[in-house]
């Protein structure tokens, strides 16, 4: 797991990264997406679970079979209970079911036989099978009540385009760019912070052709000014 210090951010990140986070807890207010996963009742088993199964996956895609999955997986014991192969079979609709069987088995494995419960902490966190990053966030996330960030490449694209590219190719290990998504999401409301992240990436900062002309963002993204730029500068060649 990578190492993340506030130091690696500016003032001035820290300052623009605070406004945004209220700017996007105001929009999800009004556009975040409706998912079961989401609601009141959902429990920590579930959004555990469902942070595997959207690795790398729509979250319409994984809606689909939200659930059908839970209905036959009430439980971190049921589903430690299911074969690899029966796990396959019912994950095939959302793709990669070789690689989402064997994580979410292992995962229900080791919480079936610790009554649910993970650890808190990063370093026995990744002592923990199928545990990476990403998983270790959702963890201490939604079971600890830790303002963890779920760094994927939709809240990547969000901080790289609203401030500056990042260093690293490898989003887990480049320290600014881990820096910015855990002070992103230090708010009161963390859950909803990453929710609001990955949904005004889904439809408004898209990795194509995104909408930053209707973006709550415009005036200030470091992307759609340089967009902005551009444009004028075109503009101004053709007059000549």
């Amino acid at each position: 797991m990578a190492l993340m210090s506030p130091d690696q951010l500016t003032r001035s990140d820290k300052s623009r990264i605070t406004r945004a986070r209220g700017k996007l807890l105001a929009w999800f207010k009004l556009y975040g997406r409706d998912f079961p996963w989401r609601r009141p009742g959902a429990s920590q088993y579930e959004r555990i679970c469902v942070e595997v199964l959207l690795q790398r996956t729509r979250a319409e895609t994984v809606a689909g079979i939200y659930d059908a999955f839970f209905e036959r997986y009430p439980d971190w014991l049921n589903l430690a209970s299911a074969s690899t192969e029966e796990l396959e079979e019912v994950l095939k609709p959302i793709g990669l079911w070789r690689r989402r069987a064997s994580s979410i088995s292992a995962l229900a494995n080791y919480a079936s036989t610790h009554r649910g419960e993970f650890p808190s902490s990063e370093r026995e966190l990744a002592e923990v099978p199928a545990v990476g990053q990403y998983v270790a966030n959702a963890i201490q996330l939604f079971q600890h009540n830790r303002r963890k960030p779920l760094v994927d490449v939709n809240m990547a694209r969000f901080l790289e385009r609203y401030l500056r590219p990042r260093r690293l190719a490898d989003i887990r290990h480049d320290p600014w760019l881990q820096a910015a998504c855990h002070w992103l999401v230090d708010g009161t409301d963390p859950i909803s912070v990453n929710w609001a992240v990955l949904d005004h990436a889904a439809i408004t900062c898209r990795a194509r052709k995104p909408f930053c002309g209707a973006c709550i963002f415009r005036r200030t993204c470091s992307y759609s000014k340089t967009l902005d730029s551009n444009t004028m500068l075109k503009g101004g060649a053709a007059r000549t």
